[in-house]
């Protein structure tokens, strides 16, 4: 298959997986979006979700600019890898509205970024031991992973769910 197909099948599946989890932000009532019972509230997640698509689309970390409103260590739902005994930093709750927006931010990111990929070239992040394609799965699985936490906290709240999306 020529990249160009491959290149436009991952801008549509990484804009359904943003819409899905756009859904999730956007049904998340304010009891739950702050609710601190869970380890990780609600926004944390979808801010990490939201910052992992906008990390691995870049060509490399090195080309890796964060998003304006980035809280330090924000990404991480734990410790910062490294640093396991280091106290974890305090993070200001981002507002639904600070979330649709680095929502767009990342479609636009995907938009730009993917279509000029050499899916088989190396990640571009050294831990990461594969090519652009296989970076590309992983990414898109990353957030379907977290897209789903938060739709089954969801369900679990308020019995509403959020809608498949077949291609964005």
């Amino acid at each position: 298959m020529v990249d160009a197909t491959i290149q436009l099948q991952l801008v549509r599946q990484y804009r359904a997986a943003l819409a899905m989890l756009k859904q999730a932000i956007e049904t998340c009532p304010e009891e739950l979006w702050l609710d601190a019972k869970p380890r990780n509230k609600y926004w944390h997640i979808a801010y990490h979700a939201l910052f992992y698509a906008h990390f691995y689309v870049q060509a490399s970390d090195k080309d890796f600019v964060p998003w304006a409103k980035h809280q330090q260590d924000a990404n991480f739902l734990g410790a910062r890898p490294g640093a396991p005994k280091e106290p974890q930093a305090v993070i200001e709750p981002y507002s639904r509205e600070d979330l649709l927006e680095y929502a767009e931010f990342c479609r636009n990111e995907v938009s730009a970024k993917v279509p000029l990929d050499n899916l088989d070239g190396p990640s571009g992040f050294y831990w990461l031991p594969f090519d652009r394609l296989e970076l590309h799965l992983y990414n898109l699985r990353h957030l379907a992973h977290h897209t789903g936490q938060l739709a089954d906290r969801l369900r679990n709240a308020t019995g509403k769910g959020v809608g498949w999306v077949l291609q964005g």
